[in-house]
């Protein structure tokens, strides 16, 4: 919100410079993003008139001219084209400092000359400039022109929060500057217009919870052609508002002044009754800036008896628009309420003065006032009789009762703050309020839509105090080690793994595109959001894959070809109750395992170092079972259990996807379900062996389809006594092995606590394991 010091300071005056101001209104919650002058600085410049000019006698391009500044007459020489007898102009005296220019008495061709006439580009009031910069015929000589032109005056830029839409409008600001100040605010009540016309508009609202207060009313006999006065059209300008026409000006003037969005009609374009109601299908309509959008059920509209005028709140229709040979207008004033404008216009990738306010609240308490305000400006500056107004009223929001806890508020805060004082701020701010036994019964204004519980009032209190003056006191409470279950791990012991193993953390949007939940998750029908900040991010994701592939591809394109990124996040999804979120772990490799180095050879990740990193996370309990997902290679992709449950996904990046996101290189994910990744086995104590464990090889023929996996966990549920470890070592298929055949080479460790193994032991224990073998596997020992 941009605004005009000098216009504020219309309303409320408070005795404090410029810069006091813009302090104060940051401790109260109304942050200065920008302050800067409104115009250049310099020095010495005064309103002139030329009284005569002549020819310079020794240049062509030059004149010597009398000039009167108020108190004295001067010789000046100037070269603009346009400088005449008669004329009016901003004259730098002698001592004067431009920008980039010290103005001292000269001698310009062998005549005198005592100061310089100005141009729009040498006071910094323009970017370019042809000649004198001409003011008008009742322009007072020998004012000031910076006093003139009202260049004393500072631009202050707020960044407001999104509940102090009452603070949108300057005399929005000014209530609050007398609040906190004290100063006396000047009310922007509207006197009402003088009635010379008895013609009116007939207004239906079908809408009545959207649009609980509509006001109209005919303006008749205006000339559009209109100059917009010079005052107007600054405070706009300094607004960060460009003039058009002085109708439209008059609209955008009083939402700037009061925060009420207005629109003015072609009254002679209007058919019939204006209605207030929702579209219907295939209507559309073609904006003010000449953009047709299609309408849906839900988006409010003004329409005559033919069609669509006008997007409620949003922007006007191009057809019933204002122009230069408008002679009748219908102007409208309205409260539409948030919940029907939030993200209507977003939606249309429209954002509006107007849809920005209702969005928030529009004082609805105002509307009426809002429309007095602008017929009273129209006809001022356009001519025009006025016709009475046409109402429609509901059911406008009701401003419940807070209550406030004096002892309440001293606590949180932090500091005493006299019961008389919070009675008093809380007046100040336009609240009712009635106090009894230190509780506080308040009542909000229409304006205010943020007041809702007990903490928005002693928010109200504490930034009315200044936030500056809250005491900044050290917390003070007893430190606990809280109890920590060795059967459960934690999300930083998780995130200790994956670090040691070479991971770097990346934290990612859970709004995503629902090309990914289709394509990598397999999710036909994603959870949409109703208002969603970007048309990528349409959807809640159910899955992490897309957000770590997109985190890669950034990298790859800022040239890092060796990327691990692991994150802890939440997927969502629909349940029979409604939506349920999930705590994932996922993480995506790819390029080498290794960084470039002279003591390994470069080697790509591959399936197992995925697996190794999952191995970690589960504590090497997990099992393994090739089945399919949409986003995986068919052939290296796995289903992941942990204690016979499914906990997630592990294997290579389809190539299809490879393809699409331009991987190079092969890319390895995964994705676990970070619950089950927590539960972790207790330890438990068992005598360290005091006698050598004995080691026997042996290699064994399998058909081939059968995994590793399913021989290691029959062995370890068929509990061999002194079999303490079955290892994989080798795995052979070629020459001396049949086809459909492969040699597993496994190592068997055998260990007992209370004595040394001898021969015939652990003969025992290796025909009991290839008996095993042989009746579950058909295994066969290799010769």
């Amino acid at each position: 919100m941009q605004f005009s010091e000098n216009w504020l300071r219309t309303f409320v005056n408070p005795d404090l410079s410029s810069d006091a101001l813009g302090h104060a209104m940051t401790m109260a919650g109304l942050e200065v993003e920008e302050k800067q002058p409104a115009g250049v600085a310099f020095s010495h410049v005064v309103i002139a008139e030329i009284l005569e000019a002549e020819k310079h006698p020794d240049a062509d391009r030059l004149q010597v001219c009398k000039v009167n500044v108020g108190n004295q007459v001067l010789q000046i020489v100037c070269g603009a084209p346009n400088a005449r007898a008669g004329m009016k102009a901003p004259c730098a005296l002698v001592g004067a400092e431009l920008p980039g220019i010290s103005i001292k008495q000269a001698k310009v061709r062998g005549m005198e000359s005592f100061g310089m006439m100005c141009s729009a580009k040498e006071l910094g009031l323009a970017a370019e400039a042809n000649g004198l910069l001409e003011l008008p015929n009742d322009a007072q000589v020998g004012q000031d022109i910076r006093e003139y032109f009202n260049l004393n005056d500072t631009l202050f830029t707020l960044k407001l929060t999104p509940n102090r839409a009452d603070c949108l409008s300057v005399f929005g600001i000014a209530r609050d500057v007398a609040a906190m100040t004290g100063a006396t605010l000047i009310a922007s009540a509207a006197d009402r217009v003088d009635i010379g016309s008895q013609r009116a508009h007939q207004v239906q609202v079908e809408a009545e919870d959207a649009c609980p207060a509509y006001y109209g009313r005919i303006i008749e006999g205006v000339n559009a052609q209109a100059a917009t006065p010079d005052w107007m059209k600054q405070r706009l300008e300094r607004s960060g508002v460009r003039s058009i026409s002085a109708i439209v000006d008059v609209t955008n003037y009083v939402l700037l002044e009061l925060g009420q969005p207005m629109h003015a009609f072609d009254l002679n374009k209007l058919s019939g009754k204006i209605c207030v109601r929702f579209a219907k299908e295939g209507e559309s309509l073609k904006l003010l800036n000449d953009i047709e959008v299609k309408l849906k059920a839900d988006d409010l509209v003004i329409a005559d008896a033919q069609s669509v005028v006008a997007l409620a709140g949003i922007m006007g229709g191009e057809p019933t628009s204002v122009t230069n040979d408008t002679t009748d207008i219908f102007l409208e004033s309205a409260f539409f309420t948030p919940d029907v404008m939030a993200g209507k216009a977003r939606r249309l990738g429209l954002s509006t003065d107007s849809s920005y306010r209702f969005e928030r609240g529009v004082d609805f308490g105002n509307t009426e006032n809002a429309l007095e305000r602008a017929s009273a400006l129209i006809m001022q500056i356009c001519g025009g009789k006025a016709g009475p107004v046409t109402q429609v009223v509901g059911s406008l929001p009701n401003r419940s009762i807070v209550t406030l806890r004096y002892q309440r508020l001293c606590d949180v805060l932090g500091m005493h703050v006299p019961q008389a004082d919070v009675s008093k701020l809380l007046v100040q701010l336009g609240f009712q309020t009635q106090e009894k036994d230190g509780v506080y019964s308040v009542q909000a204004p229409s304006y205010r839509f943020d007041i809702a519980r007990e903490e928005d009032l002693i928010e109200e209190v504490a930034r009315l105090q200044g936030y500056e003056h809250l005491p900044a006191l050290s917390p003070q409470a007893n430190l606990n080690m809280l109890p920590a279950s060795e059967k459960k791990r934690s999300t930083s012991r998780l995130r200790d793994i994956l670090v040691s193993h070479g991971y770097q953390e990346a934290i990612t949007y859970s709004f995503v595109d629902a090309g990914w939940e289709r394509d990598l998750m397999g999710n036909e029908n994603p959870i949409a959001l109703k208002n969603p900040i970007a048309s990528n991010m349409g959807v809640m994701r159910s899955g992490l894959w897309g957000g770590l592939l997109s985190a890669l591809t950034y990298n790859l394109n800022r040239k890092q070809d060796r990327v691990r990124l692991f994150e802890l996040g939440t997927s969502y999804g629909e349940v029979p109750e409604g939506y349920a979120e999930k705590a994932k772990t996922a993480a995506v490799l790819y390029g080498d395992v290794l960084p470039e180095q002279w003591a390994e050879k470069a080697r790509q990740v591959d399936f197992f170092d995925a697996k190794a990193t999952v191995d970690a996370l589960c504590g090497n309990m997990v099992e393994y079972r090739a089945e399919s997902h949409p986003a995986l290679h068919p052939g290296q992709s796995a289903a992941v259990y942990l204690r016979g449950k499914h906990i997630g996904w592990l294997g290579k990046l389809h190539p299809k996807w490879q393809q699409q996101y331009d991987l190079a290189k092969n890319t390895f994910l995964f994705e676990l379900d970070t619950e089950a990744l927590m539960l972790a086995k207790v330890a438990q104590y068992r005598e360290v062996p005091k006698f050598p464990a004995v080691r026997r090889d042996v290699a064994v023929i399998v058909d081939e389809n059968i995994p590793v996996q399913a021989i290691v966990q029959a062995v370890q549920k068929a509990k061999i006594p002194l079999l303490q470890e079955l290892q994989l070592f080798d795995v052979y298929q070629g020459k001396g092995i049949e086809e459909n055949k492969k040699s597993l080479a496994f190592l068997v460790l055998m260990q007992d606590t209370d004595r040394t193994l001898q021969d015939a032991d652990t003969d025992a224990v290796m025909e009991k394991l290839l008996k095993l073998l042989q009746t579950q596997f058909d295994a066969q020992l290799r010769s």
